[in-house]
């Protein structure tokens, strides 16, 4: 048997562009608010409020749109005008329609591989929105799973490569997000590969997983088919 039998794909930020919306978004809601709040801390309270609201709310533009909301009103102690709400609301719902662009070599990269193993989508987010964005990609037609997730944990991706494929140890997860894509796939005994993108959601951030032997990284998604070529 090979050495990979199933590969899973993160989406946002690897299959498509995703956060340059957001950090799009996070720049005209801090204009929004210069005449209400020193735009530094509505930029550092949207953040320590959008973090905390992941608990809460998930991940994805509808708990991002209501954290812009809570933000604003903390900032102007509720006095916040309600035209500037219905433009923050508006804000969140542009999020939801932006273009799905897939990143250069998507495409030639999923065709080579999906021959030779099982293809998935593990991606978390708006069960929803993640939807609109697999169906506007043109891409769904090369997996075989998708997997929406609440979050990327080990026992997330031990369940997933159990029930889509041979296991962890035969898998492999690729994506932007080192704390949820890389390393709690290789926590999970699956392959690790991290593909930067140019912009990464602080919650996202972590340390390369020191001495892990099914850790890679790679410069763009165009070199994962010779990565698992020379794998096996």
């Amino acid at each position: 048997m090979p050495e990979i039998t199933t590969i899973g794909f993160d989406a946002d930020d690897t299959l498509w562009h995703h956060e340059r919306y957001f950090v799009a978004t996070k720049a005209r809601f801090v204009e929004l608010l210069t005449p209400h709040a020193d735009p530094a801390e509505a930029e550092k309270q949207l953040h320590d409020i959008e973090i905390g609201n992941v608990a809460h709310y998930g991940f994805g533009v509808k708990s991002f749109t209501l954290s812009m909301v809570e933000t604003a009103v903390a900032l102007t102690a509720g006095r916040i005008p309600g035209t500037i709400i219905g433009e923050i609301v508006q804000l969140g719902r542009d999020m939801l329609y932006h273009p799905v662009d897939a990143f250069p070599g998507v495409h030639e990269t999923l065709e080579a591989l999906k021959p030779r193993y099982k293809m998935l989508v593990i991606t978390r987010g708006d069960l929803i929105d993640q939807e609109r964005k697999l169906a506007a990609s043109g891409l769904i037609g090369y997996f075989d799973e998708i997997e929406i997730v609440s979050d990327k944990t080990r026992p997330v991706y031990e369940r997933i490569f159990a029930r889509h494929g041979d296991g962890p140890q035969r898998g492999m997860m690729i994506g932007n997000s080192m704390r949820a894509d890389v390393v709690p796939a290789i926590e999970a005994g699956a392959w690790g590969v991290h593909v930067p993108s140019e912009h990464v959601w602080s919650l996202d951030e972590q340390d390369d997983p020191q001495h892990a032997a099914r850790f890679r990284r790679l410069p763009d998604i165009a070199a994962v088919v010779p990565l698992v070529t020379e794998i096996g």
